[in-house]
């Protein structure tokens, strides 16, 4: 039987008394959302690197390692001291132990295979955490290696363990260094790219600040390597379609797994939870601070209203095991605020226990997801039924709703 996932979710304690909230002028190519009632004022990038009490750093394998297949060891250290210097506390989401260990096991080229990169980045990972460790001592700080796989932030006692740990290295002072635990996460269980679970670990901590280091400056209009008129968007209001689109745009960010598309995905899971997101090149010798110094950037606004812890770690799951097709007045419903009830169900794909992430499909596609009440096979027996009628298929009085809308999110 699956694991059953998390089912309340307190706030982080990096939650409270955090506003995440800076200063500064918008500036003039910034991107509104037209139903935007926040103040005309924006943040900076510098503001908010100054301002957040945690904050979440992604850093890309492409920036760890030069051209020379080295490793950029002073960039790293000026990196921890520029971020020892900051007053709130830091997260390091660390791509780069696959980079870093195809030469240790007879590798000139990137993996072809799972069983290659899981082997290379077995050996890379203790190279990056001793990297990671070494920079961070200069500083007078320690280094924590914290490896994690998506199921580590799909199931309840899991999650709450991978927090309280992180928690525990803050107050002690330790810097966590995160990534993805590639030795045993297989294709069906990854996060992904390091994007996402950077913007996983905002979410679970409570960050109000996630900066994402790239191999470009910021979002941009159109392909500035093709388009001499593209602008830099310093400030992103809204997660629109019209700014999603902008993902296959932008040409470069893709010497890693993620590119543009995934940056845009973590920026909408961060900004749901309450997180601004600052895209930036990391590719200079300080990024940031270049970042202080009021460098370039694209700033991604925090939702108006951020979800409730629930909302936004159902939001977040990445991991569905089945589907339920509504018909269009069940869609209707859910959007506004009712529960998912049987009768507005119309099929049931995949196998599934009671409790598990199953997604959401109305008659124009994915439209949500949630946790589902029943097991597949019961939830099968009574598609499209009554909820008076629920018992006399199941033998037993009916639980209520398919999925209980506080077990659902729309997106």
């Amino acid at each position: 039987m699956a694991s059953r996932p998390v089912h309340s979710l307190p706030i982080s304690k990096f939650d409270l008394n955090e506003t995440g909230l800076g200063s500064g002028r918008m500036a003039d190519n910034a991107v509104m959302s037209p139903d935007s009632n926040l103040a005309a004022e924006s943040e900076s990038a510098a503001s908010l690197l100054q301002a957040s009490r945690l904050s979440v750093v992604k850093i890309g394998s492409s920036l760890l390692v030069g051209r020379d297949g080295q490793l950029r060891r002073a960039w790293m250290e000026r990196l921890a001291e520029r971020l020892n210097a900051l007053p709130g506390a830091v997260v390091l989401v660390s791509s780069g132990a696959i980079a870093m260990g195809r030469a240790a096991i007879g590798l000139d080229r990137r993996p072809r295979s799972l069983a290659e990169a899981q082997a290379a980045a077995a050996v890379g990972q203790i190279h990056l955490a001793g990297a990671w460790a070494e920079a961070w001592a200069l500083q007078q700080r320690s280094a924590a290696q914290v490896l994690l796989t998506l199921g580590d932030l799909e199931q309840r006692p899991r999650y709450l363990n991978a927090r309280a740990t992180l928690e525990m290295l803050i107050e002690r002072r330790v810097v966590p260094v995160v990534n993805e635990n590639d030795t045993v996460a297989t294709e069906e269980i990854r996060f992904g790219d390091n994007d996402r679970l950077a913007a996983r670990v905002a979410q679970l901590m409570g960050a109000r600040l996630l900066v994402l280091l790239s191999d470009v400056d910021g979002l941009y209009t159109a392909d500035p390597s093709t388009d001499p008129n593209a602008r830099r968007i310093a400030m992103v209001e809204a997660m629109t379609p019209e700014i999603e689109a902008l993902a296959g745009t932008t040409g470069s960010a893709g010497l890693g797994t993620g590119g543009m598309r995934s940056k845009l995905a973590a920026a909408r899971i961060a900004t749901d939870a309450g997180a601004q997101v600052v895209l930036s090149s990391g590719l200079g010798e300080d990024p940031i601070g270049g970042l202080l110094d009021d460098g370039a950037a694209t700033v991604f606004r925090a939702a108006v209203k951020p979800l409730a812890a629930r909302k936004r770690w159902l939001r977040g799951l990445q991991d569905p095991r089945g589907e339920l097709q509504l018909d269009a007045g069940a869609l209707a419903a859910v959007k506004g605020g009712a529960s998912l009830l049987a009768v507005g169900v119309r099929e049931v794909s995949g196998n599934f226990q009671r409790g598990d992430l199953v997604r959401l499909l109305g008659p124009d596609g994915v439209c949500g997801q949630g946790l589902c009440a029943y097991q597949s096979d019961e939830a099968r027996g009574i598609v499209g039924l009554s909820s008076d009628r629920i018992a006399e298929v199941l033998a037993e009085a009916g639980r209520g709703p398919m999925v209980h809308r506080d077990d659902l999110v729309l997106f």
